[in-house]
Parts: C-alpha cells; sequence; structure tokens
C-alpha cells in the first residue's frame, strides 16, 4: 500500500476543516499539516478569504447558488 499525498488529504479536509465539520482527530491532523506546509496554508488563507469576501460581497442569489453547489459537491 501506498501512503497518500498529505497534500492530497489536506485538500480534501479543507472545506470540512473550515466548516468545522471534522472530528477532533481530523482537525488535529489539518492543523498539524497546516502548521507545516506553507503551499497548504495559503490555500487555507485564499479559501478563508474568499469566504468572507462572498459573506460581506455577494447577493442573496449568489449566497443561496453557492449554497447549492456545495450541497450537489458534498453528496
Amino acid at each position: 500500500m501506498t501512503e497518500r499525498d498529505p497534500c492530497e488529504r489536506c485538500e480534501e479536509m479543507l472545506q470540512p476543516y473550515l466548516d468545522r465539520d471534522l472530528e477532533p482527530a481530523e482537525v488535529a491532523e489539518a492543523e498539524r499539516h497546516l502548521d507545516g506546509c506553507a503551499y497548504c496554508r495559503r490555500r487555507y488563507r485564499f479559501e478563508l478569504s474568499l469566504r468572507r469576501y462572498i459573506r460581506i460581497s455577494a447577493t442573496e442569489g449568489l449566497k443561496a447558488k453557492l449554497a447549492e453547489l456545495r450541497g450537489l459537491a458534498g453528496g
């Protein structure tokens, strides 16, 4: 069995991490990786900034569409 790329794993956890929808062990895993990986830390900061921008700037219609798309992506 080959070991997974830790950045790939972090990418999978990033949205649930931002949504505060991870188990405590997964939060710890994500935070450990973000503490040691400048690339993933930049991605995290970008996603956080994007969420703030949308929350402040987006129209209600856009917010509803984004929520709908996130629901579809979640399964």
